[in-house]
C-alpha cells in the first residue's frame, strides 16, 4: 500500500498493512532542507520542497499545507511579518474595535497568503497526487475570531458581548468553508480545523457558541467530498462530551489528554492522532522510548488510530528520534 491507499483505508475502517503516518512539521521540515521558517511560510515551494523531502526521507503518509495560523486573517487585512526562526507576526485588524465592516472581505483565490496556500495544494496534487494524503487547513472559528480580536478582547467578547462574538465567528465561518473549498477543488483530501483557543473555554461556551459553528465547518468539508481533522491543542478532556457529536472524521490528541477517555467518549468512528508528547518524548527521547510511547497510545486509542505527536515536531528533534516515530507498526484487527 502507498501512502494514500494506507491513510484511506485507515478512515474507512478496511485492512491495512500498518499504521499511517502523520506528523505535523513546520520549522523542522524548513530546516531539514536548509532553509528556515520565514522562507517555508511565506513561498508555497519551500513549504512543498520541505514537506516531500521529510515525507520520502522519514516515510509519512500525509503531506501538510500547514504553516501558521494567519492565512485567513492576512486576507481580512493583516500585516504579516516573517522571522527566521520562528512562525510568523501578524496585527490584529479588529483590536481596537469591533467594526466588522473594517474588514477586507478575504476571496481564497484572490488573498495572497491563502492563495499561495492553494497554490502548495495544487504542486502536491501534480506531483503526488495518488501517492500521498494531502492536507489542507483553515482556522476554526473561534480561532480565527482571536486572531482578529486578539486573544483577551475575544475571549473577554464570549462573556460580555455574546452578539458580537458570534456575528464574527459566523464570518471567519465563511470564510473558512470558502477556503476550505477551494483546497478542496485543487486536490486536498483532507482539511484540518485549527481551533486552540476553544481548550480556553469552559464547556458551556464551547457547546452553545464554538461547538456549533465547527460541526457546521465539519459537515461542509464532507460534503465537499473531503474528510475532515479536528486540531485543538491543549487539555480538551473537559470539552469531549460536545465533541461527540461533531462528525469530525479525525481528532489531533494531545499529551495531556488521555486517549483511552477520549476514544470512551468519542466511539470508534473517528480517527485518533496521536498523542506523545512533542517536547519531552519526541524531541528529548530516545528512539526507544519514543517505539513504546506510539505503542502505548495505539493500544489504548485501537482504530481507527494515525500515528501523530500531540502536536508539531519541535525544531531540534533528532532525525533518529524521527524515524523512530515513523517506523512501520503493524496495524492490529
Amino acid at each position: 500500500m502507498n501512502g494514500f491507499e494506507r491513510y484511506r483505508a485507515m478512515l474507512k475502517g478496511e485492512p491495512v498493512d500498518f499504521v499511517p503516518r502523520t506528523p505535523i512539521l513546520m520549522q523542522f521540515a524548513a530546516e531539514h532542507v536548509g532553509s528556515n521558517y520565514a522562507a517555508f511560510a511565506a513561498d508555497h515551494r519551500v513549504l512543498v520542497e520541505a514537506n516531500a523531502t521529510c515525507a520520502k526521507e522519514f516515510g509519512f503518509d500525509q503531506l501538510s499545507c500547514i504553516s501558521d495560523p494567519y492565512r485567513e486573517t492576512q486576507g481580512y487585512g493583516a500585516t504579516v511579518r516573517y522571522v527566521p526562526d520562528g512562525p510568523p507576526r501578524s496585527t490584529h485588524p479588529l483590536e481596537g474595535t469591533k467594526d466588522l465592516s473594517a474588514l477586507a472581505r478575504p476571496d481564497p483565490r484572490e488573498s495572497e497568503r491563502m492563495l499561495d496556500r492553494i497554490k502548495a495544494v495544487e504542486t502536491y496534487k501534480r506531483n503526488f497526487g495518488g501517492e500521498y494524503s494531502i492536507l489542507g487547513w483553515v482556522e476554526g472559528p473561534a480561532a480565527e475570531a482571536a486572531d482578529l480580536r486578539n486573544m483577551t478582547p475575544f475571549m473577554i467578547d464570549l462573556l460580555d458581548d455574546e452578539a458580537f462574538a458570534c456575528d464574527l465567528m459566523d464570518l471567519c465561518l465563511e470564510t473558512a468553508i470558502a477556503f476550505a473549498r477551494a483546497q478542496i477543488e485543487a486536490g486536498c483530501d483532507t482539511i484540518g480545523i485549527g481551533d486552540a483557543i476553544a481548550s480556553q473555554v469552559d464547556p458551556g461556551t464551547y457547546g452553545n457558541l464554538i461547538q456549533p459553528r465547527e460541526k457546521k465547518l465539519v459537515k461542509a468539508i464532507q460534503d465537499a467530498g473531503a474528510f475532515a481533522k479536528l486540531h485543538i491543542c491543549g487539555n480538551i478532556t473537559h470539552l469531549l462530551p460536545g465533541m461527540a457529536d461533531l462528525g469530525v472524521d479525525i481528532l489531533d490528541v494531545d499529551h495531556m489528554v488521555d486517549l483511552a477517555t477520549v476514544r470512551q467518549t468519542l466511539g470508534g468512528q473517528v480517527a485518533l492522532a496521536g498523542n506523545m508528547d512533542p517536547v519531552s518524548v519526541v524531541r528529548n527521547g530516545t528512539p526507544e522510548v519514543i517505539r513504546e510511547a506510539t505503542l502505548k497510545a495505539y493500544r489504548q486509542a485501537g482504530n481507527p488510530f494515525l500515528v501523530n505527536a500531540g502536536c508539531e515536531i519541535p525544531a531540534g528533534t533528532p532525525a533518529e528520534n524521527l524515524r523512530a516515530l515513523c517506523e512501520p507498526l503493524a496495524a492490529h484487527p
